[in-house]
């Protein structure tokens, strides 16, 4: 399993060439083994996933031929699985054991998946890192004193480091492609709706978060999404969507695709010179393969940054959460305090204002895609920065906010709009993983995952050698902990075809 992709794993137990409960023994001694320098999975329930396994060895010997059969995946620490403890990464929720599952994660056992534990996030999944007072912090396989971003750290950690091929996250505003970013996997957010979501926790900002998807390759996230994707009548957001995801993977053809590549999505933020390199070096090769690229930015309306729309994110934890801050905030991750007392503060008008900015988003976005089909843009404009730190101080030599690194994720979740993070290279002189972001109008989910399969292709990004994934080198004074991912590394100085 450790070089499998989901869907080798799923042809292999249903053809009875491979067990199920063999596969599950084989990765509980792999998380074993890793985990403990990585703390990505927090909580693990070997009788129940070895439960699974043998359920999906039985449903191979009675002939069925399920997309996710034997498949193992983990849940991030803020979506319900029946009977497990689910905390939210918070001191509140300690005792917590969910009732029943969440729709995704009742689609993905009946697939035929198997639960393989739950991963750490942030408290409330409302940081750019992860780490929380119940849990301490996530580190990054490729080094383990940086971090994996977050808030879906623990999933990201997990799936780049072989500890499982499939994670469930949820994306509020980058939680699943910012760490995939920063670990070289693949993280999708599709568009609200794709994945019903009624199920489970209240969100703190209503209407940005999804249920997202994580793997070392696309064609695997398409395979999750396939076996997620689809109406609930419990969630007034969910649609249908027509079509295979997987099939739209698989035609990694650009033939006829407009591409706007932005290079600071239109906003005043710094881009680290070697991440910006890999960018351009991966847009070069889209141009090249047919892809009609041209440079263009959103205009977004005036305030769309931080200050404008993170009230809704500060008012909604206020809301779930500030009366018991106010009792008890010796529980709280001091960040996320800083947070509901700024929600406590902000008034009702703030509030309109942000949601109607949202709305002014939303057109300024659909603009852009009046003209191109798809926009490129960096994931994340600097790499894995120490795990004890919010953020970087600096980028590209600017001082930033312990935000700066999120500027290019959250605006595609208030505008509804599906974005993919896809590996397309290393930086050169850290050796550190850059993601490409792909994104497109809403319920464009399909034509995005097949740019981000061109994008896999034409970068010669391969699935990791988990069973190699750790080896020591010394950079510097210190020992280095690295992957054997097969991206290529981002020096020299790349211009994209214009369309």
């Amino acid at each position: 399993m450790r070089t499998m992709s989901a869907r080798r794993i799923a042809e292999q137990v249903a053809a009875r060439e491979v067990s199920a409960v063999a596969l599950y023994d084989d990765l509980l001694e792999r998380i074993a083994a890793e985990n403990p320098r990585l703390n990505a999975i927090v909580h693990l329930d070997p009788e129940t996933g070895r439960a699974e396994a043998r359920a999906a060895d039985a449903r191979a010997a009675r002939g069925e031929a399920l997309p996710l059969l034997g498949v193992p995946f983990t849940v991030k620490d803020n979506i319900w699985v029946r009977g497990q403890p689910v905390r939210q990464g918070s001191r509140l929720f300690e005792d917590f054991v969910a009732p029943e599952d969440a729709v995704a994660v009742a689609r993905l056992r009946a697939a035929g998946a198997v639960f393989a534990g739950i991963t750490n996030c942030s408290e409330f999944a409302c940081k750019g890192v992860t780490t929380n007072r119940l849990h301490g912090p996530t580190r990054n396989p490729w080094d383990v004193a940086l971090t994996p971003g977050g808030s879906s750290g623990g999933a990201a950690s997990a799936v780049a480091a072989g500890l499982a091929p499939l994670a469930l996250c949820t994306d509020g505003g980058g939680s699943t492609r910012r760490p995939a970013a920063h670990v070289g996997v693949v993280g999708m957010k599709p568009s609200a709706g794709v994945v019903p979501h009624p199920i489970g926790f209240a969100e703190p900002v209503f209407g940005n978060s999804v249920i997202g998807q994580m793997a070392r390759s696309v064609a695997d996230v398409a395979l999750m999404l396939d076996a997620l994707a689809g109406p609930d009548p419990r969630d007034p957001q969910s649609v249908t969507m027509a079509g295979s995801f997987v099939r739209a993977a698989a035609t990694a053809d650009p033939a006829g695709l407009r591409v706007a590549y932005s290079r600071r999505l239109g906003l005043d933020a710094p881009v680290d010179p070697e991440v910006a390199a890999c960018v351009e070096r991966a847009v070069h090769r889209l141009a090249a393969a047919g892809a009609i690229v041209e440079e263009a930015d959103p205009v977004w309306p005036e305030g769309s940054g931080e200050s404008g729309l993170m009230p809704l994110q500060f008012a909604g934890l206020a809301a779930l959460y500030g009366e018991r801050y106010r009792a008890t905030p010796d529980l709280f991750d001091p960040d996320i305090g800083q947070q509901i007392e700024a929600g406590l503060r902000t008034s009702g008008a703030e509030v309109a204002r942000a949601l109607h900015l949202r709305e002014e988003a939303y057109r300024a976005l659909a603009a852009l895609f009046a003209r191109y089909d798809l926009l490129v843009c960096p994931t994340v404009p600097a790499t894995a920065w120490p795990f004890d730190r919010l953020g970087p101080a600096t980028i590209d030599g600017r001082p930033v906010t312990p935000r700066g690194h999120a500027v290019f994720t959250p605006l595609f979740n208030h505008c509804y709009a599906p974005a993919c993070s896809v590996p397309c290279g290393l930086t050169e002189s850290g050796g550190l993983p850059v993601g490409l972001q792909i994104a497109g109008p809403r319920l464009s989910d399909a034509t995005v995952l097949r740019l981000a399969a061109l994008v896999e292709a034409t970068c010669g990004y391969t699935s990791p050698m988990p069973q190699q994934f750790f080896k020591k080198r010394r950079v510097g004074d210190r020992d280095r902990t690295d992957s054997l991912f097969q991206l290529p590394s981002c020096s020299g100085n790349l211009h994209p075809k214009r369309g």
